[in-house]
């Protein structure tokens, strides 16, 4: 099924053939999880080329692909097949290639076919998830509420934010799942920094704790943030975080098939808006996840893209207030035919510690 979406896609491209190097997009068309090798799509053929290390894991996991075997330079044994094959235009993908391997592939393609740049053609066939990985992707979620569960016990005063990170990962690490990012865990002023992964500071009493990790299970990421308060709120803490779930449950509603991405978006910005907090919420409402932690479509003022069925996309606004500190409350969802589905259970009431 994929490689047949794949192919009418570059039959609409013009392309004889197509070179898959990316990691995430090899697995996603072959199961090869092997750390070297490409996948060259044709339209009657697929090949699996890779070196001596991986003969016998590439026959065995790249069930349909024809597996060959190389010797020197991987480039030079594509240009081989290439030339073999008598293919014209050749895609590669652009946002996946670096400088140096486009160099490798112009030289040994040289004379023999046209290298064409090109961009979602795997990725876009990603977006959709199917039954089997909205599965694995469930798995994911509920170890990492197990997680989060868990943390709560942990997060007192007198902790370090990398100690409160460590014990997350080591956590995930026990139940099956690898850290899929470097964990956010921001408190006090450090709120503010959206990206504030976990430093020496010492949570102190009164403090917002931001916690944003995920991890990989059988190569499916999770992704979650929830912000609580160590001890009792003060108003404006309350207000702040009422403002974040307000906003992140209206987006939660609007998150349905057939609504563009930019329009998800600005349900949500609109309330934090609204409230005076324009310029203290700058990024995106959410991503799609998978593969990777962050992949397209976006829910983002910017991103036009049709939200279908089957995608999987966070739902994380925030408020970031420089020297005092901020609130974040993420979820993942997966788009149905109705109303979007919260893929995770742990309370986002503000939870006291």
């Amino acid at each position: 099924m994929k490689l047949q979406q794949l192919r009418a896609d570059m039959a609409r491209r013009g392309l004889d053939g197509f070179l898959v190097t990316g990691a995430e997009n090899r697995y996603y068309m072959s199961g090869f999880t092997g750390s070297s090798g490409l996948l060259l799509i044709t339209h009657d053929d697929a090949l699996l080329i890779t070196d001596f290390r991986y003969k016998e894991q590439a026959a065995r996991q790249a069930e349909g692909y024809r597996v060959v075997v190389y010797e020197g330079q991987i480039f030079d044994a594509v240009g081989n097949v290439v030339r073999e094959l008598g293919l014209g235009r050749l895609g590669f993908e652009a946002e996946r290639t670096t400088y140096a391997s486009f160099e490798g592939l112009s030289r040994a393609l040289d004379g023999v076919a046209e290298l064409v740049p090109t961009r979602g053609a795997v990725e876009g066939l990603r977006m959709v998830k199917s039954p089997a990985e909205l599965e694995i992707m469930a798995e994911a979620c509920r170890i990492t509420d197990a997680a989060f569960d868990h943390i709560l016990g942990f997060v007192r005063p007198g902790v370090t934010e990398k100690e409160i990170a460590t014990e997350l990962k080591v956590f995930m690490l026990k139940h099956d799942m690898t850290p899929s990012f470097d964990f956010i865990v921001a408190s006090g002023a450090r709120g503010s920094m959206p990206h504030g992964v976990a430093s020496d500071k010492v949570v102190e009493k009164g403090d917002f704790v931001t916690l944003d990790f995920g991890g990989f299970y059988k190569r499916y990421s999770s992704d979650i943030t929830r912000t609580v308060v160590v001890g009792k709120p003060t108003d404006e803490q309350r207000r702040i975080y009422d403002l974040v779930l307000r906003a992140q449950l209206a987006g939660v509603a609007a998150a349905r098939a057939g609504k563009r991405g930019s329009e998800v978006d600005a349900v949500a910005r609109e309330i934090i808006n609204q409230a005076g907090h324009k310029e203290h919420f700058g990024h995106g409402l959410g991503h799609a996840i998978g593969l990777e932690v962050h992949e397209n479509p976006r829910f983002s003022p910017t991103d036009s893209t049709v939200i279908q069925p089957g995608m999987v996309l966070s739902v994380e606004p925030g408020v970031y207030i420089p020297g005092w500190g901020g609130v974040r409350i993420e979820d993942l969802v997966v788009i149905t035919d109705g109303d979007a589905r919260v893929m995770y259970s742990s309370t986002k009431e503000l939870i006291e510690l």
